[in-house]
């Protein structure tokens, strides 16, 4: 049986220790000899000289003691702030934080799941192929990590990514591909009292843009937000510089192409007929996660719940994770529910059940 109260007492260890994104080597640190002591072979790449983080993924291989496809499990390590001096509490068989923090069980919880399934296959000298382990770096950040996780290290093409917030049983196969559009409008300055039409407001011409860019839900799989606009010196001076801070996700990369043209056309548009300029530029943070039916990797995860006597959900996620980024890698990805509530806030908290169920989850996934 998974035990409970080690899995608690790992999981409080892990959320104690700070790391924010680009900040994890306290985790890593702690993580690398309890590691050691079960027996797998750990290492580290250099994903963190990539983004200049502290430390790199954390990776680690269990040898199997039977044949069978390899499989690698992964949740990262930093969370979003502030989650420094995290206090975690139990509460009615509910952990949480003492509320002035995130609780970090995104994705802490997903490592403590994956420790304890390890000791529990150990204990129990279940058969299992090759396990390999990656715990990530600044995946909230940007999923640094996996994009420069070094493959060559991880001898497995099947992943379960730990890092939704879904019940156990959840399986995210679909999420969408983002790209963040930032424009930079210029106008002239002046003074406002004095001499205005002298003046050129970038910012009048970000508002152009803005009004008349098809936002919010596009359709039932594309999505488009303006999420900051910043600008102007002084309330005295026509400013002269307006930067627009907007993204777009979608599921068709069709719709995506075509969404971020629109923006675009409305920020170029908007330059020309006020007589002023913007530079624009546009980044693919992620592509999208779209799982197959005949995924080797999903049709593993369907058979580990049924095992279980836990129903399969299959979901769709308006949000990206590591998982996407590895299948644009090549890897067969699934994002698995581990039960989380209120992640990125200071309500964050996740059921005693939950993390059991995660584990056992785990457990038989190793087994396959």
């Amino acid at each position: 049986m998974i035990d409970e109260q080690r899995l608690l007492d790992t999981f409080f260890d892990l959320v104690r220790i700070d790391s924010p994104s680009f900040k994890e080597a306290d985790v890593a640190e702690h993580l690398k000899p309890l590691l050691k002591e079960m027996g797998l072979k750990v290492s580290m790449d250099k994903a963190g000289e990539a983004c200049d983080g502290n430390c790199g993924n954390l990776i680690a291989k269990l040898k199997g003691t039977a044949p069978g496809e390899p499989i690698a499990f992964s949740a990262h390590m930093d969370c979003v702030p502030p989650c420094c001096g995290v206090e975690p509490i139990l509460d009615n068989d509910v952990v949480r934080s003492k509320g002035d923090t995130v609780l970090g069980s995104d994705d802490k919880a997903g490592i403590a799941a994956i420790i304890e399934a390890l000791r529990h296959i150990q204990e129990t000298e279940a058969l299992h192929p090759d396990i390999y382990l990656v715990f990530s770096i600044a995946e909230e950040s940007g999923m640094h990590g996996a994009k420069h996780l070094d493959l060559s290290k991880v001898g497995a093409k099947q992943f379960a990514i730990l890092d939704c917030s879904g019940s156990v049983g959840s399986v995210i196969t679909r999420s969408p591909a983002k790209v963040d559009v930032t424009a930079t409008f210029t106008g002239r300055a002046a003074h406002a009292g004095f001499e205005p039409e002298k003046g050129l407001s970038a910012i009048t011409m970000a508002a152009d843009a803005v009004l008349n860019m098809k936002l919010l839900r596009i359709d039932e799989e594309t999505t488009a937000n303006v999420g900051s606009i910043q600008g102007g010196t002084a309330i005295n001076i026509v400013p002269e510089e307006c930067v627009v801070h907007a993204e777009t996700r979608s599921y068709d990369a069709r719709k995506l192409e075509a969404q971020v043209e629109h923006m675009v056309d409305c920020c170029r548009q908007a330059a020309e007929r006020h007589g002023g300029e913007v530079d624009i530029t546009t980044k693919e943070l992620y592509p999208a996660l779209n799982v197959p039916e005949d995924s080797p990797m999903l049709a593993r995860t369907v058979k580990a719940l049924e095992s279980l006597g836990i129903k399969p959900d299959m979901q769709s996620s308006g949000g990206g994770s590591d998982a996407n980024v590895l299948t644009g890698r090549g890897i067969d990805a699934v994002n698995l529910g581990i039960g989380m509530t209120g992640a990125h806030t200071t309500d964050e908290h996740i059921a005693v059940e939950d993390l059991l169920g995660t584990a056992m989850l785990v457990a038989e996934l190793m087994k396959m």
